[in-house]
């Protein structure tokens, strides 16, 4: 009897080594004719949706996605790339709630590439909401039509956090197009280029923090129709933060309030070779800093034509 069970216990050892244990994937793949009971690892057995997708990609994988559809929303916890391909279209899952929402790792990474993000009007959604994480990479999207910001940028951390953004229609969003807020210890640095700031009912770009030291640079970029300020940069808190916006090569025009707008001892923002006209006024210093190099087309604005004082020189 006790060679039996001893057997027997051997055999069932052994067949459990034999076990395959469950392996993420580098890439994985949706399609429109996919299906969530899928393993997503091939083109031949695509997901759904990229939630089980993502659920199946190893850190610092890929999320492919093959043909034209809706993919549902996502919730990112760790380094990823989505590869929409311009035809990938993430909607928020209902009410309050966000088509992506990151809470992601200091030192992580996410990529969000060739997707259109849609919110379809519904009431208190985001497009991107980044609460955690170390760099936001978004390129080639269209982000639309969310009734609070666009992309929602504000970590609370020690850490140094980073936003990239380029090639990239962010409109028609109940808030801000793009609102920078990070809170904590840390710094944050971001580039805007070739954006499109358009038609949101607050801010094009707002940017300010209480305690953070925040760098950012917009070039060739196109701020315009934006219910309140095309560029805001507010240093809250006591107004002594460090906040810094350089404008170069854009446009910003027919903000209803202010094209450039600087708010507190630390906040400033420098503009080079851009044009701003149609504004309510062209630029202000509400106790900040805007700054010229003298070579912009400041005109047709109801409030100051001119350039900024105290110009910088090119070094």
């Amino acid at each position: 009897m006790k060679i039996a069970t001893t057997l027997f216990v051997s055999v069932f050892i052994c067949s459990l080594s034999g076990v395959p244990a469950h392996a993420l994937a580098g890439r994985t793949f949706v399609s429109a004719a996919g299906s969530d009971s899928n393993n997503c690892i091939n083109v031949a057995s695509p997901c759904r949706h990229l939630a089980t997708a993502y659920a199946a990609t190893a850190p610092n994988g890929e999320i492919y996605v093959l043909d034209p559809a809706n993919y549902g929303s996502l919730i990112i916890t760790g380094p990823v790339s989505i590869e929409g391909h311009g035809w990938a279209s993430i909607a928020p899952p209902g009410t309050e709630s966000s088509a992506i929402a990151i809470n992601a790792g200091p030192d992580d990474k996410i990529n969000i590439i060739g997707v259109v993000l849609d919110g379809t009007g519904l009431f208190e959604t985001h497009g991107i909401a980044f609460n955690s994480g170390g760099t936001l990479t978004v390129r080639d999207s269209v982000i639309r039509n969310f009734t609070f910001g666009g992309i929602t940028f504000d970590p609370n951390t020690s850490n140094p956090s980073q936003l990239f953004v380029s090639n990239t229609l962010v409109s028609d969003n109940g808030n801000d197009g793009i609102l920078i807020n990070p809170l904590g210890t840390g710094t944050t640095t971001g580039v805007l280029d070739h954006v499109q700031l358009q038609n949101n009912d607050w801010d094009g770009l707002n940017v300010f923090s209480p305690t953070q030291t925040i760098d950012v640079t917009v070039s060739d970029s196109v701020i315009a129709n934006n219910g309140t300020h095309g560029i805001g940069a507010a240093s809250t808190g006591g107004g002594t933060t460090p906040i810094s916006i350089v404008v170069r090569n854009s446009t910003i025009a027919n903000n209803a309030a202010r094209g450039l707008e600087a708010d507190g001892a630390g906040a400033i923002i420098r503009v080079t070779r851009s044009t701003i006209t149609g504004n309510m006024t062209a630029w202000e210093n509400n106790s900040g800093t805007v700054l010229s190099y003298g070579d912009n087309n400041i005109d047709g604005n109801q409030n100051i034509n001119t350039e900024p004082p105290n110009p910088l020189t090119y070094r």
